[in-house]
């Protein structure tokens, strides 16, 4: 982007805690001690971003950032857990405990010369490596939105804000630094987090940034499947998918990241909605589930082009490796996950059908209880074709008592048809030819 060329000259608005009402207790202790540890080294060190957006709006940061002078290696000098990622950005993360990571990022600055200082465009004026380091200043007219270009320095409790984020925080408005068509074609994926602050913190889009947002969004295409995915992943689990997903779904976003992904199905909303409740209540998640929806109805119309040739098994089968592959050259998704998506598709006929031999063995199955879920969620949403009935079988068979399950059991039994004993060829008498 264009920083001002007086960037280093611009002087922040400095907000004290008397008024803004964040203190140091208030900070992770492992985050205090980067910052701390910078500053005695003689770098400059505050906490940017997310962590201080959340604690301006009285929230918990799920994890805590800090920018600095001090370059990625000189952070690795001085904190022996620490490693240095990225190629694109390159940073530090300083590691405390078994889980605990803090994300040290050197300020960055303007390019005078592409090649010479790092900064690297693709001909649509994708970024595709900066590593162009700079002021606190410039480095704050660099980020994506105002509301996460917001500095909080531990050792004077104060706010330092260059472009004007309070303001835009306490109006709920997400606004772009600079010209929303540019920073947006600079890094596409800007459109999932925008979206996905939308959905979390009830902002509004600038009506600039939401005007350039389809066709900014065909820029989605060139970002590495694997850096999608984990875009994908935090809009999903981030205990606000159904909001993120009603706003992409009618967009250019939607058919680029899920080209086979009705807009307004029920399915999907439910879908959305029960994991949001699961996050809420504490209880796991997985991406799988969510994937296993939105890919579901590409999953239906491959398995029934493959039925004209093929068994139902082998179709369903060829269907859910074909609509994962085409998937994955959009989003990569890591092989559990999409282990978890075929285990689920691939109950569904099962648990619909409910042979009686079958049952107990698909009750312990690891994934029974996600494929279960599925199948409500499809009964919930209409879809009809016996799959109420299904669906109802399954919930009173698992409230029901052992004995009542051996019912349960038998009743199937008694309703469908007996195996088909195959007959056994007699085998050939020595000296006897095929067919005489």
């Amino acid at each position: 982007m264009n920083i001002p060329s007086n960037a280093s000259a611009i002087a922040p608005n400095r907000v004290g805690v008397e008024e803004h009402q964040v203190a140091r207790r208030d900070v992770d202790a492992n985050a205090l001690n980067v910052t701390d540890t910078l500053s005695k080294a003689g770098f400059q060190a505050l906490l940017v971003g997310g962590c201080v957006r959340d604690l301006l709006l009285g929230a918990k940061p799920k994890d805590f950032d800090v920018a600095t002078s001090a370059t990625p290696e000189q952070v690795r000098e001085l904190f022996r857990r620490s490693r240095l990622v990225g190629r694109r950005f390159r940073i530090a993360h300083v590691r405390f405990g078994r889980s605990e990571v803090i994300e040290v990022s050197t300020f960055r600055g303007a390019a005078t010369s592409s090649e010479a200082d790092g900064q690297r465009h693709s001909e649509e004026g994708l970024i595709l490596r900066d590593n162009v380091y700079g002021s606190l200043e410039e480095d704050a007219f660099r980020r994506d939105f105002t509301v996460n270009a917001l500095y909080y320095d531990p050792a004077t409790e104060e706010v330092l804000d260059f472009v004007d984020g309070l303001s835009d925080l306490s109006t709920n408005r997400l606004r772009c630094i600079g010209e929303p068509a540019i920073r947006l074609r600079e890094d596409p994926v800007r459109i999932l987090r925008a979206l996905r602050f939308q959905a979390k913190l009830g902002l509004d889009l600038d009506p600039a940034m939401d005007e350039e947002l389809d066709q900014a969004a065909e820029g989605l295409s060139a970002i590495p499947p694997a850096r999608l995915f984990d875009e994908v992943s935090k809009m999903l689990m981030s205990g606000y998918a159904q909001n993120a997903w009603r706003r992409i779904e009618d967009t250019a976003v939607r058919r680029v990241l899920f080209p086979n992904t009705p807009p307004e199905d029920e399915l999907v909303d439910r879908a959305m909605a029960n994991t949001d409740a699961r996050i809420a209540a504490g209880k796991p998640v997985t991406p799988g589930f969510l994937l296993a929806v939105l890919l579901w109805y590409d999953y239906l119309a491959r398995s029934a082009e493959a039925r004209q040739t093929k068994k139902p098994g082998e179709a369903a089968a060829v269907a859910a490796a074909d609509a994962l592959s085409a998937q994955h050259q959009i989003l990569s998704i890591p092989r559990r996950f999409s282990q978890f998506v075929r285990d689920v598709w691939s109950l569904q006929r099962r648990l619909e059908d409910r042979y009686a031999r079958n049952i107990t063995r698909l009750a312990t199955h690891p994934r029974f209880r996600a494929a279960y879920d599925f199948l409500v969620l499809r009964a919930e949403s209409g879809e009809g074709q016996g799959i109420d009935e299904a669906a109802d079988w399954w919930t009173r068979y698992q409230d029901a008592d052992e004995e009542t399950q051996r019912e349960f059991i038998e009743g199937r039994r008694s309703s469908q048809p007996a195996k088909r004993k195959r007959r056994r060829r007699r085998p050939s008498r020595p000296g006897s030819s095929a067919g005489a």
